[in-house]
């Protein structure tokens, strides 16, 4: 499997934006589906979007939908999430995930089986 890296994570102010990137390591991003979640001190992961690398479907948790958008990058074999009108409730650390699952799995953590170290985002009120 592949190592996954995040970077882009980082302090701001409510109101702004930031844009997480994961980057593969040692094989394409091919056939997989890679996802961000979150997770809060004291919660839950929860999903925040996934996008299949191949085909293009993609899928937004209820607190992204119209403010965060995924994208990918062939060139970098990269995954972005542009983050906008940030909310200090989006504070958490933000994973990046791969994995294969079927479009109605997209938000299931456990379709997940590879995992990234994490970024830290923090939004300040």
């Amino acid at each position: 499997q592949a190592d996954l890296v995040e970077s882009g994570g980082g302090f701001v102010a409510a109101g702004g934006s930031l844009t997480l990137s994961c980057a593969a390591s040692g094989r394409s991003f091919a056939g997989y589906t890679v996802a961000w979640f979150r997770q809060a001190p004291g919660k839950e992961r929860e999903f925040v979007s996934a996008i299949r690398w191949s085909g293009g479907n993609t899928a937004y948790g209820d607190s992204a939908k119209g403010r965060f958008a995924i994208s990918k990058d062939y060139v970098k074999n990269a995954v972005s999430l542009q983050m906008n009108s940030l909310k200090p409730d989006d504070t958490a650390v933000y994973y990046c995930a791969s994995g294969r699952p079927i479009v109605s799995e997209f938000r299931n953590v456990r379709a997940y089986g590879n995992w990234g170290q994490g970024t830290q985002v923090t939004v300040s009120s």
